[in-house]
């Protein structure tokens, strides 16, 4: 079944939750909402459950408008964060449920069955006649899994539904929901705020800020190709280094205090306006580079260390290891340019040590330019 949704808001009195949101969420697909608390992500995914009526808009479910229909008539499985299970039963009871209530109910018999069978999906079989106290928290998140899909519904919403288990048991449930979403094939949107998850899980994923859709793209695109300044901060570990540099016309380089960047090493056909447009864009000033952590390069420095030729970058500049953070098979290197706290990822055998002095050369390809109002130039 697929999701559309046109021209959604909701205000609430002067604020402003969602403005005018459009989304297309294809049959099978797995989207993931991404944003910071308070861009309207839950907003969005409550309206389209029902729980909330949007103050203009439409939203649709395999084309038919479901604005106006019941919650319960609207064919939606949803799991929420505090996993919302019945302490007084079984984990077997609470997956039949959905089954023995409302019009719809059905024979215990036929519930019993169609609860085991996504039990044994879900991997909580063995569990059957516990109560949810005696559970993990990853448990019961399979539970209230369970507990949705068995009702066999046309789209599944998941409100952060990792958000209260720890950093290795998210990686876990996170791997098994995408597996059990793609096995049953079932629409599903997922809400969190965990970047990581959301790259991790999602087929697509839509960044929101402010109530509004900042990019809805392929995981990799919003890396690599950030529609804009908002979401190349948000996407990414560690965050986007950015620098305000001015603009030089008569020598065409983003000049700094520490490096400069000449306009003739950037790839042209990155550009997202005419190059003599977007010259014109520099010139007026409050325009920002981003760099990611691994375009930066260390090339060398008084200890020795070198990842790589200082020849083969066109920006090189001198700097002070301020600090160095430990991550698996990776170290953070820290350090200060143009009055901005960097950071560069290299591999943690060739780490420096911080006071060291080093040569840190720059991807110039692969940096991204934005003008003053945070649009993507290059």
């Amino acid at each position: 079944m697929s999701i559309t949704i046109r021209h959604l808001g909701k205000r609430y009195g002067e604020r402003v939750a969602l403005r005018d949101v459009n989304l297309e969420v294809c049959d099978g697909e797995l989207v993931c909402l991404l944003g910071p608390s308070g861009c309207g992500k839950s907003t969005l995914l409550n309206i389209v459950a029902g729980l909330l009526d949007p103050s203009g808009g439409d939203v649709l479910i395999d084309g038919e408008s479901v604005v106006r229909t019941h919650p319960k008539y609207r064919g939606i499985g949803m799991v929420f964060q505090d996993y919302a299970l019945y302490p007084h039963m079984s984990v077997e009871e609470n997956v039949m449920f959905p089954l023995r209530v409302g019009e719809h109910r059905v024979a215990r018999r036929e519930a019993l069955v169609r609860a085991r069978r996504f039990m044994r999906l879900t991997g909580i079989e063995d569990l059957a006649r516990l109560r949810p106290g005696s559970l993990s928290g990853g448990q019961q998140q399979r539970v209230a899994v369970a507990r949705a899909l068995v009702q066999e519904p046309r789209v599944l919403l998941l409100d952060e539904p990792l958000s209260n288990l720890d950093a290795r048991l998210r990686l876990s449930i996170r791997e098994e929901i995408r597996r059990i979403v793609k096995a049953t094939r079932v629409t599903t949107v997922f809400v969190t705020h965990d970047q990581e998850e959301a790259l991790s899980i999602g087929d697509r994923i839509a960044v929101m800020d402010r109530g509004v859709i900042q990019q809805f793209a392929a995981p990799q695109d919003l890396y690599l190709d950030p529609a804009n300044l908002f979401v190349a901060r948000f996407m990414g570990s560690p965050v986007l280094n950015t620098f305000c540099l001015s603009y030089d016309g008569g020598r065409r380089v983003l000049a700094g205090d520490d490096f400069s960047v000449p306009l003739g090493v950037l790839d042209v056909s990155r550009f997202r306006r005419p190059v003599g447009e977007a010259e014109s864009v520099l010139a007026a000033g409050g325009c920002v580079l981003g760099v990611r952590p691994e375009h930066f390069h260390l090339v060398g420095g008084s200890d020795g260390l070198a990842d790589a030729g200082a020849d083969r970058f066109p920006v090189v500049f001198g700097t002070l290891v301020e600090s160095v953070e430990m991550i698996g098979r990776y170290a953070v290197v820290h350090f200060t340019a143009d009055d901005e706290r960097c950071r560069c990822v290299v591999d943690v055998r060739r780490a420096p040590r911080a006071g060291d002095r080093v040569l840190v050369g720059l991807d110039c390809v692969s940096v991204h330019v934005f003008d003053a109002d945070g649009g993507r130039l290059y």
